[in-house]
């Protein structure tokens, strides 16, 4: 039966997700009721700039104190999509208190506090789902916390950002250096003004706080996750990487240590195969790689961004939510039963592609092959070439056995300090295997 009461949805925030919110909501309005089991009425938007217009939304809900509509009491829903900590952060809180259940989008708050904001939504008796805060239109995060959950997982490996894997695809496929690809990333709307959020990897480190917490049931935030941006990748790792019959990606990589008594978070450019899965995922797209227990490998992939894909994991959220109001109960709330700590990026075991300039003269390589040695860490391939321009230098190219990472930084370190060796050109890790 179809319960004839409204339930009334806040949207806080309609920039481009909130506007495709707000459409869908219109347009589709008989058809998410017969889903839901109930009529599902927009009661109220919160905006900075009331005066713009916003096609198909009712000027009369429109307001600037997004405070005052959290609070009134008989609104079942808030959708959050305005982003940042604060005020998104004290407004989530205020719609708990006041009945509420919460849908959001917002990784950076999620990953900073989510578990207070789990504590509320629980204390309260209400729901908080995120869906759309991590790979856009992907379903993730349900599977994860769901289908999932009578499973082990013990690696979520990921693209988790589609402005760096632009670029990244783009220095591949064309040849192009790390600012060329940027500005066409820009130019075609990837890319934000300020890409520093992308390419520096917080956005992808956000996320993958978010994974880890859900996969291993454990608490993860954002500063428990090691970050390393794309901005020092060249043209030359990417030919280097294909030598190796790989290509180069940033991936979000959480793992459960081989004893499962920690686990760790980390985002970093790596290269993989091309017979990984995640080698084939091109320009602006997402996917994430899961290995569990019992399923085995599963593979999630789609566009990551935007405002229809976005908008799409909103209003799933929304339907779930909203049925769970119908059937007066509430959706899986926070697991974090296992409390497992969060090791340091030292202690992850990984391997490196260390590419050297070197001076083209005997005894070079025993040098650094005792170097390697002396800090534990096993050589898988060398490959020395001298420079055709002369000046009696060399490149030479190792390629690592997996080893702990603070046994491979502290390699490179006495690596810089031989006089044979002019330079680090560049250092990468190896993943995927």
């Amino acid at each position: 039966m179809m319960r004839t009461r409204p339930l009334k949805v806040a949207l806080l925030g309609c920039g481009v997700v909130g506007s495709e919110v707000a459409r869908i909501m219109t347009t589709h309005a008989d058809d998410l009721a017969a889903r839901i089991g109930a009529p599902v009425e927009l009661a109220g938007v919160a905006v900075r700039r009331p005066s713009k217009v916003r096609e198909g939304i009712d000027p009369a809900l429109i307001t600037t104190d997004a405070t005052a509509l959290v609070k009134r009491g008989d609104i079942d829903v808030v959708i959050e999509v305005i982003g940042g900590i604060e005020p998104a952060r004290a407004l989530i809180t205020t719609a708990f208190e006041h009945g509420a259940s919460v849908v959001s989008a917002n990784k950076a708050l999620l990953a900073e506090d989510g578990a207070a904001l789990h504590a509320a939504a629980e204390e309260h008796g209400r729901d908080l789902y995120y869906e759309a805060a991590v790979a856009g239109a992907i379903p993730l995060v349900r599977p994860l916390r769901e289908s999932l959950a009578g499973d082990k997982v013990n690696r979520v490996l990921g693209i988790v950002n589609g402005t760096t894997n632009f670029i990244l695809d783009k220095m591949d496929t064309s040849g192009a250096g790390y600012s060329e690809a940027l500005d066409e990333a820009t130019a075609l709307g990837y890319a934000e003004a300020d890409p520093t959020a992308d390419v520096e990897g917080f956005d992808a480190a956000a996320k993958a706080a978010i994974l880890a917490g859900i996969a291993f049931h454990t608490r993860v935030r954002i500063g428990d996750v090691h970050r390393e941006g794309l901005t020092e990748v060249t043209a030359a790792d990417i030919a280097s990487a294909k030598r190796m019959g790989c290509t180069v990606k940033l991936l979000a990589i959480c793992e459960r240590a081989a004893d499962g008594k920690s686990v760790t978070a980390r985002v970093h450019p790596a290269m993989i195969p091309l017979t990984h899965p995640l080698a084939s995922v091109r320009e602006a797209y997402n996917a994430v790689f899961i290995e569990a227990e019992a399923a085995g490998q599963l593979m999630f992939y789609g566009p990551g961004a935007g405002g229809a894909p976005t908008a799409s994991a909103v209003l799933g959220d929304l339907v779930a939510v909203c049925r769970n109001l119908v059937a007066e109960t509430t959706g899986p709330g926070e697991s974090a039963y296992t409390q497992l700590p969060v090791s340091s990026m030292g202690e992850v075991v990984t391997r490196y592609h260390i590419s050297l300039d070197v001076a083209d003269k005997p005894g070079v390589l025993a040098q650094v092959a005792t170097i390697f040695a002396e800090h534990g860490v096993s050589i898988d391939t060398v490959r020395q070439q001298s420079r055709q321009d002369g000046g009696g230098e060399a490149s030479l190219v190792v390629v690592t056995h997996r080893a702990p990472d603070a046994a491979l930084s502290g390699t490179v370190e006495a690596l810089r300090k031989l006089d044979t060796v002019r330079g680090v050109a560049s250092i990468m890790r190896v993943e995927g295997e």
